[in-house]
């Protein structure tokens, strides 16, 4: 692309500290943004691995109001709108860009499969409400329901440059590929895979990645690396960070709960407490082998 998209380069989703109560502890959350910031992150990001679709509404706007007031001009801010209504997503959407929000972001509805006539009026209903771009995410990875290249592709023709895409859609690297192919090349695309397909992504043409907040300075030193064409340093840095992601990859909250456990043990986070319910807990024999494997990664890391 010819002109730089609003948001691009590194972009981690951010992970949400609870308290014993189960409330937000937006302490921590504060200390969790200026951390990525200063791993040298170029924005953050609300999304599903914010544990999203476990909050009320009252604590998502609370979240939409605050993160960029934390964020304080310093990266950018991407923020999850996607809701189970045309109603709800819009009204996040609009509080994102009122709160200062560099763009917004959103999965289609789950509850349901929609006809591709119906997620096209979701996603221009969401996009007429603000001025900023829109992201659409594809999480069937974790939710199932893909969105077809089709479909997103007629998204971004009829409904312009302010679509940019997020797709997870398996296999991911031949989804972006035909994705691209179908955009002609000009399509702003994120990689989301945690990091595990940063590197195939890249080669095919990705505008930033939205990995995990946990391995934030591994992911920073793998896209300076790609970005100067040292490849070399990038497989150095990603083989050990692809490791743990693939601990990760059992399910959606195996990812949440090993994250949260990494930064504790980087001292950002002060429990691992996810929002109930959750389908899964650490157990002591893959915490050491979490344990094991960042050794690794904080090796090539020269830490």
């Amino acid at each position: 692309m010819n002109v730089k998209p609003k948001i691009s380069g590194v972009l981690p989703v951010l992970h949400m500290p609870f308290r014993e109560d189960d409330t937000i502890d937006y302490d921590t959350l504060a200390n969790e943004v200026d951390f990525v910031i200063e791993a040298g992150s170029d924005g953050v990001v609300l999304a599903l691995a914010s544990e999203l679709v476990r909050l009320t509404s009252d604590e998502r706007l609370e979240l939409t109001r605050r993160v960029p007031e934390m964020a304080d001009g310093r990266s950018t801010v991407t923020i999850s709108v996607g809701a189970e209504t045309v109603k709800e997503a819009t009204r996040y959407a609009a509080a994102a860009e009122q709160a200062g929000a560099d763009a917004v972001m959103a999965i289609p509805p789950i509850t349901t499969v929609l006809p591709e006539q119906k997620i096209f009026e979701y996603y221009k209903a969401i996009i007429d409400v603000v001025t900023i771009p829109l992201v659409i995410q594809d999480a069937s990875g974790y939710l199932g329901h893909s969105l077809s290249v089709n479909i997103q592709a007629r998204l971004s023709n009829e409904l312009g440059e302010r679509i940019y895409f997020k797709p997870e859609a398996q296999p991911i690297g031949p989804t972006l590929s035909a994705l691209q192919e179908a955009l002609h090349g000009r399509g702003v695309i994120f990689e989301g895979s945690g990091g595990l397909f940063l590197l195939d992504s890249y080669h095919r043409g990705i505008s930033g990645t939205m990995p995990g907040s946990d391995l934030i300075r591994g992911t920073v030193e793998i896209w300076k690396a790609l970005e100067s064409g040292d490849s070399t340093r990038a497989y150095e840095v990603y083989f050990p960070l692809a490791s743990i992601v693939v601990l990760q990859s059992v399910s959606f909250d195996a990812y949440v709960a090993i994250e949260k456990y990494l930064l504790v043990k980087q001292g950002i986070f002060k429990n691992t407490l996810l929002r109930q319910p959750a389908n899964y807990e650490i157990d002591p024999c893959t915490a050491e082998e979490v344990d094991r494997l960042y050794s690794f990664y904080e090796a090539a890391l020269g830490s």
